[in-house]
């Protein structure tokens, strides 16, 4: 079986070379391109220079060179990037995974119309972990549909730049959606000031930001006279880049389709 020719985006940074080490240590997937920014310091330089086993690729800005041998792209930037990567890759055929977040309707529409011309795996999380712990909070919605308040609290490092998470929203879309809700109706973001008593029909969402702090996720379902936490923490981003991984071999028959890690784990 021919390896996965895998790219990756935003190469120099944290995600970008923790992709990289794992498909370099991966039997069936090899590094095929990698991508940054115009201006960024690694340009120009060996992908893997810093594992001190070089690729033999070379970090591009311009999609043409950086994508020309590649036919999956796993992609954790920014959405504007992202979008412009995406917008390519539809073009010439080549496969995404996108773990990136922040995006708004519009954007989401263009995935949505990017995956009619190319496949494509699209979730705000990519761990295994979390995507289990989906499931769990899609059953635990529906046994704790009366009587019980729920709270999203996450937490991230300091360089995170959308909040809450994607993996936040996500949860809170799977409750919702268990309850019969739409989260746009019964969301609440922020609370200052004299806020009055607790919609029983919100779901809550708490946000902090500091340090290292990879992610962490929990959901409350508070009861009277009990408590209900469903708790997952990352400490590696390795878990993301298995994930990707798992996305890119769940890719390698599909032509075009949109597809999550619900799907690429066979729990939709």
């Amino acid at each position: 079986m021919n390896p996965l020719k895998i790219a990756v985006a935003g190469a120099s940074g944290r995600m970008g070379r923790m992709l990289i080490e794992t498909i370099q240590n991966a039997d069936d997937a090899v590094l095929a391109g990698a991508l940054d920014l115009p201006g960024a310091p690694g340009l120009g330089a060996d992908a893997a220079a810093f594992l001190g086993k070089p690729a033999n690729v070379s970090i591009e800005s311009d999609l043409a060179r950086g994508l020309a041998n590649a036919e999956f792209l796993i992609d954790f930037t920014r959405p504007e990037g992202t979008l412009k990567h995406l917008e390519y890759c539809a073009a010439h055929g080549i496969k995404m995974i996108i773990g990136t977040t922040g995006f708004d309707e519009a954007g989401k529409a263009a995935i949505a119309a990017a995956a009619e011309k190319t496949a494509v795996v699209f979730a705000p999380n990519m761990s295994v972990g979390v995507n289990v712990t989906l499931k769990l909070l899609q059953m635990a919605a529906k046994s704790f549909s009366h009587g019980y308040d729920i709270e999203i609290i996450e937490a991230h490092h300091r360089h995170k730049v959308d909040a809450p998470s994607g993996t936040a929203i996500k949860m809170g879309e799977v409750i919702a959606e268990s309850l019969g809700r739409d989260l746009k109706d019964v969301a609440v973001y922020a609370r200052e000031g004299v806020t009055g008593e607790r919609d029983p029909s919100s779901i809550g969402f708490a946000t902090i930001r500091g340090g290292d702090i990879v992610g962490d996720h929990t959901v409350l379902f508070a009861g009277i006279g009990e408590r209900i936490e469903i708790t997952h923490k990352s400490s590696s981003r390795l878990s993301y880049a298995h994930g990707s991984l798992r996305a890119a071999r769940f890719l390698a028959d599909k032509k075009t389709g949109l597809f999550d890690m619900q799907a690429v784990l066979g729990l939709a």
